[in-house]
């Protein structure tokens, strides 16, 4: 009964479909595009033939390896699909691992569209007085001044970046916005033209070094963007711990959990543009069953609001019954298949449209059998929990993509080629914030009267998740020169799962203690 099971669960509808002979793999990885159309995930064509999912080659092939000299190696097409073997991985599963929520905010069911100017302004003032304040207790640069007073000595301001009109940043646009506390919330020209090398964009927060001789324009001789790190500084301590069954002694003494962790991590879309079977889905699952990962990590969208029949309304269903019938039940025949092993955490996405479109965004409210709610969790966007002592933060917003768009840099005339996805992705820890972004960009509902701490990340994750349409990747990045904090990290973009009508790509992770000895693989669906 188990393998037929098995059987039906693993076959999924694209496996059925022959190869074209001689078709080749020509599915690129999501580019690096500006003008996209109104549903950023859509695959553009731009003339290249894109291979429609079913009758994909070459899938379940690795596209990046990080440390490959750690790297596992990948099972062969019949040692996937050998039923003894699963047999035996049955018989011998892998350790259940520990989870525990250090933040998911907002609570499920909180009020929202009730924020006021009010709470705008304390927001943006609240992130330059706390980073004043760590500033100041770093005892590096001394008391912040105003840097909007004329002076000929040489002073440190802290301020926030900002643009002097709607268009975007340029050398020539870019102005300082003190604090109250020290400059009245005034603003003052930034002149950059003795720094050799910079990365700003709108609503950083950073810290200046220079003089101010005319009382209009602050000529900087040092610029540092890297807010420190409180010496007391901590991750959040668990509000709760995932509810688990109390047979399983395992998780009782977190103590004597090695940091050691196998998990697959996907991003939405799960379903491709021409239809809602949402096979992309199913094959990632199939995929979980052959590997029996200990956590499984969902990042919305889920029901995506891009995806054309979503848009059109040209379902029968509402969005809320796709959602259970189509992705949740999947998941639960998933978890009920492979038993108590294996974990799923599911993280919402300002674009699923059966859910609330507010940024912090609160966790789905699941409706699971009482027998798999300990299996089954989902969390706030953003969120940061951890499992076996590794600790996870996560946001689903594309922030990347954004401050992309967004960002002015200048390199060093003599420096080596920049990293310039690592920087965008170190811009998040060194201003400790999910979305230091400002003003939001258009389509991101931010809420500022849920975002204070929300959106706070107090100290470095081992890994951080920054879904994104740009192209997939998985960095070992450190917070900056200059930082206390010099503990590495990972930072990944798994990829959307879906692209178009088209397969995308997901990540198989196992992280072993530290950066160094940790193996992960981006994979093509």
């Amino acid at each position: 009964m188990m393998l037929t099971y098995e059987a039906a669960f693993l076959d999924t509808p694209g496996s059925k479909q022959e190869k074209p002979p001689g078709e080749s793999s020509n599915t690129e990885l999501t580019p690096l595009t500006s003008d996209r159309p109104s549903s950023s995930r859509m695959a553009k064509t731009n003339g290249d033939r894109i291979t429609p999912f079913a009758t994909r080659v070459n899938k379940f092939t690795q596209q990046y390896v990080l440390n490959s000299d750690n790297a596992a190696i990948m099972p062969s097409k019949h040692e996937a699909e050998t039923t003894e073997d699963e047999l035996i991985r049955r018989i011998q599963p892998s350790q259940r691992c520990s989870l525990q929520v250090q933040r998911s905010q907002p609570e499920t069911g909180c009020r929202f569209m009730y924020d006021r100017m009010e709470d705008r302004f304390n927001y943006l003032e609240d992130r330059i007085r706390k980073s004043a304040t760590l500033f100041s207790a770093s005892g590096l640069c001394g008391e912040p001044a105003d840097a909007t007073l004329a002076s000929e000595e040489k002073m440190f301001a802290i301020g926030m970046v900002t643009c002097d009109g709607e268009g975007r940043l340029n050398e020539k646009s870019i102005l300082l916005q003190g604090s109250v506390e020290h400059s009245r919330g005034e603003h003052v020209r930034l002149d950059l033209k003795d720094l050799d090398h910079f990365s700003l964009f709108p609503g950083q927060v950073v810290g200046i070094e220079g003089h101010n001789p005319s009382g209009h324009c602050f000529v900087a001789s040092k610029l540092i963007d890297l807010i420190p790190v409180s010496v007391d500084a901590q991750l959040p301590s668990a509000k709760k711990q995932a509810v688990d069954d109390g047979s399983h002694h395992q998780n009782s003494d977190a103590g004597t959990l090695s940091r050691a962790l196998s998990s697959v991590i996907a991003a939405g879309p799960y379903t491709t543009t021409d239809n809602l079977l949402f096979e992309p889905l199913q094959e990632l699952l199939s995929y979980a069953c052959r590997k029996q990962p200990q956590l499984l990590i969902l990042m919305g969208p889920f029901i995506d609001s891009d995806h054309p029949d979503i848009k059109k309304g040209t379902v029968d269903q509402s969005f809320h019954d796709i959602f259970y019938s189509e992705v949740l039940r999947k998941i639960q025949d998933f978890t009920q298949y492979l038993g108590n092993t294996v974990r799923v955490i599911l993280i919402p996405s300002v674009c699923d449209a059966h859910h609330d479109f507010v940024f912090p965004q609160p966790a789905f409210d699941l409706n699971v059998p009482e027998d798999i709610t300990h299996q089954i969790s989902s969390l706030a966007n953003p969120s940061l929990f951890s499992s076996n002592q590794i600790h996870f933060g996560c946001c689903t917003v594309d922030i990347l993509k954004q401050i992309s768009g967004l960002e002015i840099s200048r390199k060093p005339p003599a420096g080596k080629p920049g990293d310039r996805i690592g920087r965008l992705a170190t811009h998040i820890l060194k201003q400790q914030s999910y979305y230091p972004l400002y003003p939001p960009a258009s389509g991101v509902p931010l809420d500022f009267s849920l975002a204070n701490e929300a959106l706070e990340i107090s100290s470095t994750p081992d890994v951080l998740l920054l879904p994104s349409d740009l192209a997939p990747f998985v960095k070992v990045l450190s917070p900056g020169e200059g930082s206390d904090d010099q503990k590495q990290f990972i930072c990944l973009n798994p990829g959307r799962l879906a692209k178009g009508i088209g397969g995308g790509t997901f990540v198989d992770l196992y992280y072993n203690e530290d950066t160094s000895r940790t193996n992960a693989s981006i994979i093509r669906i």
